[in-house]
């Protein structure tokens, strides 16, 4: 049986760095906090490193410039032309996501 090498930045999060990056990604506004808790709720228990890397970058942001990410009003290269990367782009993604419907 041959060994497979995962990548060290797809490898999913401990508790504790899960709760550091809640802390981390506290807001000014409140709209922002919704759509982080969202995304915590939906994502929190699956998030790997590579994404942690993602989130990250958006939190260095203002909360005006990450609110007008989240609402298609600017693209990441107009924010921050560094921040047009994969891991980024798809963090950005999973928080647009709107929410799941109850019935």
């Amino acid at each position: 049986m041959q060994a497979t090498s995962m990548d060290p930045l797809d490898e999913r999060i401990d508790e504790r760095v899960l709760s550091k990056l809640r802390w981390r990604c506290r807001r000014g506004l409140l709209e922002n906090d919704i759509f982080i808790e969202r995304f915590f709720k939906r994502y929190g228990s699956s998030l790997t490193v590579k994404q942690v890397q993602g989130l990250n970058a958006l939190m260095d942001l203002s909360d005006s410039d990450l609110l007008d990410l989240h609402l298609g009003r600017k693209t990441l290269a107009q924010v921050n032309t560094g921040l047009d990367r994969d891991e980024v782009c798809k963090v950005l993604s999973m928080l647009k996501e709107p929410p799941e419907r109850s019935i």
